[in-house]
């Protein structure tokens, strides 16, 4: 596996067991919809969570959240409007980004309600 799809699927192990702590139920790891992929679909009692993570080694060219282009968010909206469609629910959805650098010191920062559809 290459360097950076190591570094990918360490964040969203990490991002997993953060939310895990905090109470929220993994629903989906990695949900394709044609080119857009979900990298954790989770919930807790309120909500349904579409949930980005970035990860980087170090922030040397930013915050990883600031690589959220909008064209991503595009299609993580739209993603997440057809994962709905299969799988309807009550619950409010919300995109959260979890941003991981790994260097010089480990940092994860939640971003709930990082953007809107």
């Amino acid at each position: 596996m290459a360097d950076h799809n190591e570094l990918g699927a360490r964040g969203e192990d990490e991002a997993v067991n953060f939310l895990i702590k905090k109470g929220y139920r993994i629903k989906e790891r990695n949900w394709r919809f044609v080119k857009a992929e979900i990298d954790i679909i989770a919930e807790n009692d309120e909500w349904i969570v579409m949930v980005e993570v970035k990860t980087r080694s170090n922030d040397a060219f930013g915050s990883p959240e600031e690589f959220v282009s909008k064209a991503k968010q595009k299609h993580l909206i739209r993603a997440a409007n057809r994962y709905l469609e299969l799988f309807p629910t009550n619950k409010d959805t919300r995109f959260d980004i979890i941003s991981i650098v790994i260097e010089p010191k480990f940092l994860l920062e939640h971003i709930p309600e990082a953007f809107y559809p």
